[in-house]
């Protein structure tokens, strides 16, 4: 009976614990939106859910798109501003509805800030988790706090990019297929469709593994809640699916380039062309292989192709930036547990290593080349780190995950 009692007050002593470090982190953060507005990724969405539900405006109008560029520039876009426009699905709105029921906009984006600081939390966690990877708790404690003040995590939260809840959302799926749980899985997966240029290549690789592994819940739970999203849509907005594929389309021209190859291009004017196809063959040769192979393997090997697969998203020619790279932390977390549990006593010290060389040099290299220090725009060169160290740390690693003589989950 005393055991229950102590178990009940060290729960609300956790709790409330809880709730006021969630508190102060939103107050810290509406102290900084206060004084630094932007958050322009969540803006956007902000208003375009706003427009829908309290007024009946579809969130793809020109209408919509001329308030949300007032509230971040002033005035409707103009010159090499970004035209921000909604291109989300319009279910996109059940993500952003609860933020988009608070009337103040600095609150609202201090809310959403608190929402991906603990998403960040969560996903390095999960992620650990996935992995199988249990390091000392002082090494933790260096992993979560890079989690939270590294480039791509520092730049997702002030921006305000869904991204980061998609990347939570995929670690959690992976965690899910992992634990047989294919319900859920499945019902999350169809909500990582909210951001389909980010899901765009894996989703298809899931759904041939899940067939070859017959793992029909899964699929049939995908395709269904995908379905009623779609439909939702359509009893809101009739003929949503054309508006949004329109903006979709019009994306590319509204903003700066968006591809490796386009951003080579810049640097090496006349092989736009060239490089488009060569590298869209080279990258589409390689998931194609790693897909083929990978299909019937452990679930390791299904987890490394689907690390891979989002790595290789992020150059083979998908309208993507930057500011979207957070979704391969899990997969700098998955190389860095294989390389902690095969070095053994070097393995702490690498991680340490790898993990000071990602915080410093990204740091760094935003500050040599950054285009507009007082809008924090960044330069092309912003492109090239991670999806490169993901690939190389992969490929490294390849042949520890998929060696059919012990897995590395064995490997404590």
């Amino acid at each position: 009976m005393a055991f229950r009692k102590n178990r009940k007050i060290q729960w609300v002593v956790v709790s409330l614990l809880g709730i006021l470090i969630i508190a102060g982190l939103t107050w810290v953060n509406y102290s900084f939106s206060k004084n630094n507005p932007g958050g322009n990724d969540f803006l956007v969405h902000y208003i375009g859910t706003r427009a829908l539900l309290m007024e009946d405006i579809s969130p793809y109008s020109d209408e919509v798109a001329i308030r949300i560029q007032t509230a971040a520039y002033g005035h409707p876009a103009q010159g090499d501003e970004y035209e921000l426009r909604v291109a989300y699905p319009l279910y996109s709105i059940f993500l952003f509805l609860p933020f988009s029921l608070i009337q103040n906009y600095i609150l609202a984006r201090a809310v959403w800030m608190t929402a991906l600081e603990l998403a960040l939390i969560t996903m390095t966690f999960v992620a650990m988790n996935l992995a199988e990877w249990k390091p000392p708790l002082w090494q933790q404690g260096v992993i979560l706090l890079f989690s939270l003040i590294w480039y791509h995590a520092v730049r997702g939260v002030v921006n305000g990019n869904a991204v980061i809840i998609i990347a939570l959302m995929l670690t959690t799926i992976l965690l899910l297929i992992r634990d047989n749980k294919d319900q859920f899985a499945g019902f999350l997966l169809a909500i990582t469709t909210i951001e389909p240029q980010l899901v765009v290549l894996v989703i298809p690789f899931i759904v041939i593994w899940s067939l070859y592994q017959r793992r029909w819940t899964l699929i049939k739970w995908f395709f269904g809640t995908l379905a009623a999203f779609i439909l939702f849509g359509i009893i809101l907005v009739p003929n949503w699916i054309l508006q949004n594929l329109w903006e979709i389309i019009k994306y590319p021209a509204n903003n700066t380039a968006g591809t490796l190859a386009a951003i080579i291009s810049e640097w090496l004017p006349g092989l736009s062309t060239q490089l488009k196809w060569g590298i869209t063959i080279v990258f589409g040769s390689l998931i194609v292989c790693e897909w083929w192979s990978g299909r019937k393997g452990r679930f390791e090997r299904f987890l490394w192709v689907v690390f891979l697969t989002l790595t290789i998203s992020q150059w083979i020619g998908i309208q993507t930036n930057p500011g979207n790279f957070i979704i391969l932390f899990p997969s700098v977390i998955f190389i860095l547990s294989v390389w902690d549990k095969r070095l053994k006593k070097g393995g702490a010290l690498s991680v340490n290593i790898a993990l000071a060389i990602l915080f410093f040099g990204l740091w760094l290299l935003l500050v040599m080349t950054i285009q507009r220090s007082y809008q924090m725009i960044q330069s092309p060169y912003m492109f090239i780190p991670l999806p490169a160290i993901s690939l190389f740390g992969l490929y490294w690693i390849k042949w520890w995950v998929i060696s059919p003589v012990r897995s590395y989950w064995s490997e404590k």
